[in-house]
């Protein structure tokens, strides 16, 4: 988990002063890990440190000042985690200039303490950053970019990864389909398109494809305009069946094999099943694990 500093950018401009809250330590059994944070403003939030009456008490308590509340999770809260966490609240009405981390004192006086520059210098020699609280000073990883995501098809597939996928942090979701009465109410960046297999040429290289449209015809379309573009991966819906026609088509087209290698079909978890929430779950939890593996902008195999 990083800090994510466009979201709350966005925030501040849509609602002027907001108040991130954000999980700084954990003790025992707890909702949520280091790091998870939610954004709350003057008649709504987003994210989440966990839900629960946690939330409801941070949240409540969110616009009143910077703080270090340490909670336990017990019959106070009633809540039976057993656990206890540590949140911090500051409260924003602009956004911090910050680069790859973000080392600030929260509460108190001291100065910066040797953890937080060791954590600090870490970062500057090229290790990976953590959450980490120290004398009232907490330095976070700053999330500086995201996986771009692009997803062909409206349908029951395409919806339901847009429902699990969206809220994810470190993924931007452009969701392609031909017309505007496809989309349901959303976040993400539509791109409505007569030819969706047009819309290939405006993705950026290092992009992520999901294949899944309502015809065969415009998915092998799209697999052809995509190995004729660069990208990180590609991944089609379909059957053994389907993807051996596919193959077969795409060499006509002239692509060697090494190339329409790159394409993986089908994506997901078989072993879960063809209902499109399953897809959907399939398709997150293999993107999970890899952005928890690797460094974003690197290929993800979904």
């Amino acid at each position: 988990m990083s800090f994510d500093l466009e979201t709350l950018r966005d925030a501040i401009a849509e609602h002027g002063t907001v108040a991130r809250v954000v999980v700084a330590d954990t003790r025992g059994s707890v909702p949520r890990e280091v790091g998870a944070s939610m954004l709350v403003w003057d008649g709504g939030q987003a994210g989440t440190i966990g839900g629960g009456a946690l939330e409801y008490e941070a949240a409540k308590q969110a616009l009143t000042g910077n703080a270090i509340r340490v909670k336990p999770l017990g019959p106070s809260l009633g809540q039976c985690c057993g656990g206890s966490v540590t949140l911090i609240t500051e409260v924003f009405t602009d956004a911090p200039d910050v680069s790859d981390t973000f080392a600030r004192r929260v509460t108190g006086e001291t100065s910066k303490p040797l953890a937080i520059a060791r954590a600090e210098a870490k970062a500057r020699n090229g290790s990976e950053p953590k959450t980490a609280l120290a004398d009232g000073w907490l330095v976070e990883p700053v999330q500086t970019a995201c996986v771009p995501l692009w997803i062909y098809g409206a349908g029951h597939v395409g919806r339901a990864l847009v429902d699990t996928i969206a809220p994810l942090p470190h993924v931007a979701i452009t969701w392609v389909d031909t017309g505007p009465d496809r989309f349901p109410t959303t976040d993400v960046t539509v791109l409505p398109a007569a030819n969706p297999a047009d819309a290939v040429q405006l993705a950026p290289s290092e992009a992520h494809h999901l294949i899944l449209t309502y015809s065969h015809a415009l998915d092998l379309e799209i697999c052809h305009q995509l190995l004729n573009h660069s990208f990180a991966f590609a991944g089609l819906i379909g059957s053994a069946t389907k993807w051996a026609r596919f193959r077969s088509r795409l060499k006509k087209l002239g692509h060697q094999d090494a190339q329409i290698a790159r394409i993986t079909c089908p994506i997901g978890d078989p072993a879960l099943g063809k209902h499109p929430q399953a897809i959907a779950v399939g398709v997150t939890s293999r993107l999970l694990l890899s952005l928890r593996r690797q460094t974003l902008g690197k290929d993800i195999a979904l």
